[in-house]
């Protein structure tokens, strides 16, 4: 794999895991629709079966992510220009890490297209 695609690929997993991170922290403590949590962190289980392919960095896994990252730019878009508060704050930064995520993905996907597959 070359420098570049190594690099797209850690960053692929950072974005990855900020989102995660994000995903589980608002809707079980930042801010979760119903008090003491919601049921909707379970939107984390897609983010969490990409996980190990982005880290044995498999272009497969970095084109899927890349098309199932805009529901999570989509919920954040409408968290961010609906709600209010920490709420809205925590759906613009959640906006901001899912378009981190699909250029990223998409870079990883790219540069690695000419290697052969691990």
């Amino acid at each position: 794999m070359s420098p570049a695609a190594r690099s797209a690929q850690k960053a692929t997993l950072v974005c990855l895991l900020l989102l995660i991170g994000l995903v589980v922290a608002m809707e079980l403590w930042l801010a979760p629709l119903r008090p003491g949590g919601s049921w909707l962190v379970l939107r984390v289980l897609p983010l969490l079966a990409a996980l190990r392919g982005v880290l044995h960095g498999r272009r497969y896994t970095s084109q899927w992510l890349s098309l199932a990252v805009w529901l999570y730019f989509t919920f954040g878009v409408i968290r961010a220009s609906t709600d209010t508060g920490l709420s809205a704050l925590a759906g613009g930064v959640e906006t901001l890490v899912a378009l981190a995520l699909f250029v990223a993905c998409a870079a990883h996907a790219r540069l690695s297209a000419g290697t052969p597959k691990p």
